[in-house]
């Protein structure tokens, strides 16, 4: 890698990073969990920057979602207030992987010669993988909670997999959507940009 390249890695990282932080701040509200559109700078991040830009940006949205639960989201107060350490866990390790392991399918995939296979589908996994593995997290740590309870038992879900479904059903298939519709068109364009010579 030349230094020129180091300083538009570094560059690229920092300008996604700093949206990372602001539009993790202007969630879409909605009745269970907030729709966010940080998936998008992660995407775009893990295509063009790699895994490793992808586990950065994944790492500070997870912080940035944890310091969150301190008052400026009601759902991860409610859940910081159960157990602060739970809460880190499902805050922080699923966002980091859910940003490394799109950039590392990207890399693999876009080996064999297919960039925009692996382009929409590293922006597909983006948000799907936010969505699972914060759940999944989320069941694992606080399903047998009386709040959590309480939410299920107000979803008339029978089970942990219909409660992930009921809650956050629409919010994921719009994260996925934003994945595909935002995420996709920015980083071809941005990879045209960055490899014309």
């Amino acid at each position: 890698m030349t230094k020129h390249e180091r300083i538009q890695k570094i560059s690229l990282t920092a300008i996604l990073a700093s949206l990372v932080v602001v539009v993790a701040f202007i969630p879409i509200k909605t009745l269970g969990l907030e729709i966010t559109l940080t998936i998008i700078p992660i995407a775009i991040g893990a295509i063009i920057g790699g895994p490793y830009v992808g586990l950065i940006l994944g790492t500070i949205f997870g912080f940035v979602s944890f310091f969150q639960c301190l008052g400026y989201s009601p759902f991860g107060e409610v859940l910081f207030s159960i157990n602060p350490f739970l809460t880190f866990l499902v805050c922080v390790p699923t966002r980091m992987l859910a940003g490394w392991l799109p950039g590392l399918l990207y890399k693999l995939i876009a080996k064999s010669g297919n960039k925009t296979l692996a382009s929409a589908i590293a922006c597909f996994l983006m948000p799907f993988l936010n969505t699972i593995l914060f759940m999944t997290m989320l069941v694992i740590c606080f399903y047998q909670t009386d709040y959590i309870q309480e939410l299920a038992n107000m979803l008339k879900a029978a089970n942990p997999l219909t409660f992930v479904i009921l809650f956050v059903g629409i919010n994921g298939l719009i994260e996925m959507l934003c994945g595909m519709l935002i995420s996709f068109p920015v980083t071809k364009a941005l990879d045209y940009v960055i490899n014309q010579k």
